[in-house]
């Protein structure tokens, strides 16, 4: 709000009262600029099927992006013939404007939850528990065993995929140090959402946190995490799939697991392999285990979609897969299952945002193609459709928005699950959480008047006519 406060106070002081000539072709001109400005980010940020009905954008944003372009034509247009000072409130006002505009995105996407966060993440600051290699290594050999767990910044080969990424992260349990070699720990790998950085569940998720504490309260023992890159740049949005941006699907499996396995002696078995996805992360989740249900064993989709979604159908299609159909439907995960048939030994969680929906029956498929952006359709549909070809699943709703700290939160109340599941040293298994009982009808209010006569029975109507 303050920002907000100083960027209108100096916009206003930017523009001024000037002159005819400024009023009246100036300022319009400025005007529309701001306007073509707001309607053209709508547009890209609707049209890759990021705000929709279910998700929308605060309406601030929109506001600060024309305000933005505002300054930017009142800077640009005003600078000739203005005074020195009213040049220099211009320049000031244009950056400010845009810092409110990232304030109101942020409000939107809860990327950063602190100044503090969007500093380090700007800075390419320390993560949370961050070592080095060769640290781990010499730890290991000694059995020194942390406190808390440790974060090394990994290069993983892309030689199974051609993918090219970003540097990666691994997440070492106090557990880890145990022996040597290691103890072939379960492993969960984590894919963040659509615009997104290895680092992001770190950070704005505060993953090392949460394992941290799940770790000191069992002894040490919590699965090893890896942080992937599924987008090979910020911007790239590849939605885990082999197609026109990248083969991220194959980098997640090709590269990434035989990795894990040879570099950390993580336990090899489907059964101690999961995954976590957040948004985008998440209907990448889903579309993993599914698709290689011989490699992963557990998915927890947090607000995930249908179907990997860049834009609507179509624009998919072609952003994608170069306009090819049959590898987009290999690629969803509803086609995926049905053709697969049964499933055995796997399980999965959806985590949705917002009022509890009515639970499903069991076999019964939610039709949500009519909105695949509505991720609460998205996860009754997919777990109808799983649970009718053998995956056990529910659906899990609890409060907040489409936004980081959802993620974080979901994923917090969701790790002891997941951890149990995926046959962690010193836990037992935990039962998905049940559907919500269906609330009891309440029979309409007794109408005005005398009682109606009670029902005759049957030796009552004999009687009667006789």
């Amino acid at each position: 709000m303050t920002a907000q406060v100083v960027a209108g106070l100096l916009l206003i002081a930017a523009i001024g009262w000037r002159n005819r000539r400024w009023r009246v072709v100036w300022l319009p001109s400025a005007a529309l600029v701001g306007v073509a400005l707001a309607v053209g980010a709508y547009w890209y940020i609707a049209s890759a099927g990021m705000s929709d009905e279910t998700n929308p954008a605060p309406y601030s944003l929109w506001i600060w992006i024309g305000l933005s372009g505002v300054a930017a034509g009142v800077l640009i247009a005003g600078w000739r013939g203005a005074r020195w000072w009213r040049r220099g409130v211009s320049t000031i006002a244009l950056p400010l404007c845009l810092l409110c505009s990232a304030l109101a995105l942020n409000l939107w996407v809860g990327y950063f939850p602190t100044v503090q966060t969007a500093w380090n993440q700007m800075t390419a600051g320390p993560l949370p528990d961050q070592t080095d290699a060769v640290t781990v290594t010499a730890m290991q050999k000694l059995h020194s065993i942390p406190a808390k767990g440790t974060v090394v910044p990994v290069t993983i080969p892309d030689m199974g995929s051609g993918f090219k990424h970003r540097g990666e992260l691994v997440y070492l349990p106090p557990a880890w140090y145990a022996t040597d070699p290691p103890p072939p720990l379960p492993t969960v790998m984590m894919i963040g959402g659509e615009f997104n950085t290895p680092a992001d569940w770190l950070r704005a998720g505060n993953a090392v946190q949460t394992i941290d504490d799940f770790a000191a309260g069992h002894g040490g023992n919590a699965p090893v995490f890896v942080f992937v890159d599924s987008g090979g740049a910020f911007n790239n949005d590849t939605e885990c799939v082999n197609g026109t941006r990248g083969k991220a699907a194959d980098h997640l499996t090709k590269d990434v697991v035989p990795f894990m396995v040879s570099r950390y002696g993580v336990s090899p078995n489907r059964a101690n392999w999961g995954v976590v996805g957040w948004s985008m992360g998440g209907t990448c989740a889903v579309d993993l285990t599914v698709m290689h249900p011989d490699m992963f064993s557990a998915f927890e989709d947090i607000a995930g979609d249908l179907t990997p979604n860049s834009g609507n159908k179509a624009q998919t299609i072609a952003r994608l897969f170069g306009g090819n159909a049959a590898a987009y439907a290999a690629f969803d995960p509803t086609t995926v299952i049905t053709h697969h048939g049964p499933y055995a030994g796997v399980t999965g969680r959806f985590d949705i945002n917002g009022a509890a929906p009515p639970s499903p029956p069991r076999n019964v498929v939610v039709n949500a193609a009519a909105n695949p952006n509505d991720q609460t359709a998205a996860a009754n549909s997919l777990c109808a459709t799983g649970s009718a070809d053998g995956i056990k699943c529910a659906v899990v709703t609890q409060p907040g928005k489409h936004d980081w700290p959802f993620a974080a939160h979901a994923f917090a109340t969701a790790l002891p699950w997941m951890a149990g599941q995926l046959g962690t040293p010193g836990m037992t298994a935990i039962p998905l959480p049940a559907a919500p009982p269906a609330e009891p009808k309440v029979p309409p209010p007794a109408p005005e008047g005398p009682p109606p006569p009670p029902p005759h029975s049957a030796p009552d109507l004999q009687a009667a006519a006789k």
